[in-house]
């Protein structure tokens, strides 16, 4: 049987979380942020196992003395725990008991939360929280991230990729944190989108790209109720029901 899962995927700041929560709000179905999980992982490893100053190289030879191995993430993760928790038909993460929506917003886990995204270990065990949340929920549940519709569910029955110019992306990106917002910020954040593009779609394991029989929707001159539009458009001729 094939989930029931809306799967939208896309780099930063493309627009997928707002346009995934809003389908899942018209259609009745949950919605779950697989990058807030990630997060919440960073979050955990950041307060519980210290942040080294060579994290990447550390992580690459784990045992090796110089910090924590690959291992004792998922250890962790599994202990404290850190969980997705339906809340109002949003699967918030936790953790230790603790909702941690803001925490994992923070400059400091947005700085790491690639490098621990793209461990192997981490990424399968966040895909089978992934799958038991959405095998839980009795309706359907709006999945967005870099690699649902290309690896975490593959069968999904509407794959949805969203992109946006870089320009466009950092523009929404500033507008989001307030102020006003000057060229010299909008290339900085630019350029730290496309650095963040860049590691996600060339690593080595489940990198960032579209599936191929993904809708493709550029959102740069389309508003948000537009792409909700398409994307609920799609669902309806898709999905039975």
């Amino acid at each position: 049987m094939r989930p029931r899962v809306i799967a939208i995927d896309g780099p930063a700041a493309s627009g997928k979380s707002s346009t995934a929560a809003l389908v899942a709000h018209r259609l009745g179905w949950a919605h779950l942020d697989s990058g807030a999980l990630y997060r919440a992982v960073t979050l955990a490893v950041l307060d519980n196992l210290g942040e080294p100053g060579a994290l990447k190289e550390s992580l690459a030879v784990p045992g090796s003395g110089a910090t924590w191995p690959v291992q004792q993430i998922v250890a962790l993760a599994e202990e404290l725990p850190v969980r997705l928790v339906l809340v109002r038909d949003v699967f918030r993460p936790e953790v230790a008991g603790v909702d941690v929506e803001e925490p994992i917003r923070s400059d400091r886990v947005t700085r790491r939360v690639s490098e621990i995204a793209a461990i192997r270990e981490v990424r399968h065990w966040v895909n089978v929280q992934q799958r038991e949340a959405v095998l839980g929920h009795p309706r359907g549940v709006v999945v967005d991230g870099r690699d649902i519709g290309t690896v975490v569910f593959p069968d999904a029955p509407v794959k949805v990729f969203l992109t946006a110019s870089p320009a466009e992306r950092a523009r929404r990106r500033l507008a989001q944190r307030g102020g006003r917002i000057d060229p010299d910020q909008l290339r900085r954040e630019a350029e730290t989108l496309a650095a963040r593009d860049h590691a996600d779609a060339t690593r080595p394991v489940a990198p960032m790209k579209p599936a191929a029989d993904a809708l493709l929707l550029d959102t740069t001159q389309i508003d948000l109720e537009e792409q909700v539009r398409q994307v609920l458009a799609l669902a309806r001729e898709k999905l039975p029901g």
